[in-house]
C-alpha cells in the first residue's frame, strides 16, 4: 500500500510546518510519498495550503516527482501542469485538482477519495482514520498520521 504523508505530516498535524519544502523532504527521506498543495502565480510555483507561501522551482518538483502527489490549489496551477505535459512532454508529475468532490482522478490515473466518502476499491483514501474506514482494498492512504499505517 502506498503511504502518503499529508503536507509533510508524519506523526500528527503540524500546521506551521505543512508544505514547507524542508518538511516535505524529511517525509520523503523517511520513505513516504507526500501530498503537497501547489499554486502557480506570476510564472512561479508555490507551496501552501490556504495561500502561496514557499516559492519552489519546476526543477524542485521534478527532482521529487516520484514521491509527490500534487494538489493544485487553483485553476492556474492545473492549467500550467497540463501545459507542461502537452508542450514540454513533462509527464512524471502526478497532479490533480478538487475542492470537495467525492473522488477525483490524478493525472496518473489514480482515484483520490475525499474523507468520509464510502470506500472505493484501489483508491487513495484521504484521512481514513476520521471515519474509521477500512483501507484493506485501497491503493494508498494519505494521512497526517501516516506513521500509524506502517512503512
Amino acid at each position: 500500500m502506498k503511504l502518503i504523508s499529508h503536507r509533510g505530516n508524519i506523526n500528527g498535524k503540524h500546521e506551521k510546518f505543512e508544505n514547507n519544502p524542508n518538511y516535505i523532504d524529511t517525509a520523503i527521506e523517511q520513505g513516504y510519498d507526500v501530498e503537497i498543495d501547489v499554486w502557480f502565480i506570476s510564472e512561479t510555483f508555490f507551496l501552501g495550503h490556504d495561500e502561496a507561501q514557499y516559492g519552489i522551482s519546476l526543477e524542485w518538483l521534478l527532482e521529487r516527482s516520484k514521491n509527490l502527489w500534487v494538489h493544485c490549489k487553483h485553476i492556474d496551477a492545473i492549467e500550467e501542469f497540463k501545459r507542461l505535459e502537452l508542450e514540454q512532454k513533462i509527464t512524471n508529475i502526478n497532479y490533480f485538482y478538487h475542492q470537495k468532490d467525492d473522488v477525483t482522478i490524478t493525472s496518473h490515473g489514480h482515484l483520490w477519495k475525499y474523507p468520509g466518502v464510502p470506500q472505493i476499491k484501489n483508491c487513495v483514501s484521504v484521512m481514513p482514520e476520521i471515519n474509521k474506514e477500512n483501507v484493506e482494498e485501497c491503493y494508498g492512504v494519505c494521512s497526517d498520521n501516516i506513521i500509524s499505517y506502517g512503512k
